[in-house]
């Protein structure tokens, strides 16, 4: 027989996750209101929401999310199809999936720190080897086309988008975590310990980002 608590364990996981997937894909809606980059590229805000349900519960919840928004997103409001899909998933999970298996094995402020630092590099190589791959195929051009977007634009969208990312999970993963506690959502032990509010760390977060997004509107010719 199932122990009750292990069900209601199960139930409140789920529940959890299913309001995660909602968030994230209302954070994708909010993204669509940003200028794209050389006409395609969009900046996307549901990998904050990923990466912080990959710090609480682990980089296979990371990836279920990634997929289960990427999904929804090809059904409704994308034109991309199938190869948006694809782009989406490997975007998220390349990003998110890492900062959460380092997180995982480091439950402190820097593992935070190194963890996002990691997602970022490895969203972005991963992001250049597969619009390398890809790109061609998407916008019907010849490969060298896209071989010359690679480092003046691929490269400064990708790592500029994951720093956004990076920046607002920083600053607003203690905030989510506290309130998923006290609505007994998660468990007092999940993402590790409860660590006081380093504001020398979020005002260089906020810094951060302030400077993130601005480069993000000079990417776009915005200003």
């Amino acid at each position: 027989m199932k122990n009750p608590s292990t069900a209601r364990v199960s139930a409140r996981t789920v529940a959890t996750l299913g309001m995660l997937c909602a968030i994230a894909f209302v954070a994708k809606l909010i993204s669509n209101v940003f200028p794209t980059v050389s006409g395609f590229l969009s900046f996307d805000l549901k990998d904050v929401v990923i990466v912080i349900g990959g710090f609480i519960f682990g980089p296979l919840t990371a990836a279920v999310i990634a997929l289960i928004v990427s999904v929804i997103e090809m059904l409704t409001i994308s034109s991309t199809g199938p190869i948006g899909l694809v782009m989406n998933v490997l975007a998220s999970c390349s990003f998110a999936c890492v900062a959460a298996v380092i997180y995982k094995r480091d439950h402190s402020l820097k593992g935070a720190i190194l963890s996002l630092a990691a997602g970022v590099l490895c969203m972005t190589a991963v992001m250049l080897l597969w619009n390398w791959l890809i790109t061609p195929l998407y916008m019907k051009v010849p490969r060298e086309v896209v071989v010359g977007m690679l480092i003046p634009v691929f490269l400064p969208f990708n790592l500029v988008k994951g720093g956004i990312n990076a920046t607002l999970a920083m600053l607003l993963y203690k905030p989510v975590v506290t309130a998923l506690r006290r609505a007994h959502l998660v468990e007092e032990s999940a993402a590790g310990g409860k660590h006081g509010t380093k504001w020398g760390v979020v005002t260089v977060a906020a810094v951060l980002l302030a400077t993130f997004v601005l480069l993000g509107l000079v990417l776009a010719g915005v200003i």
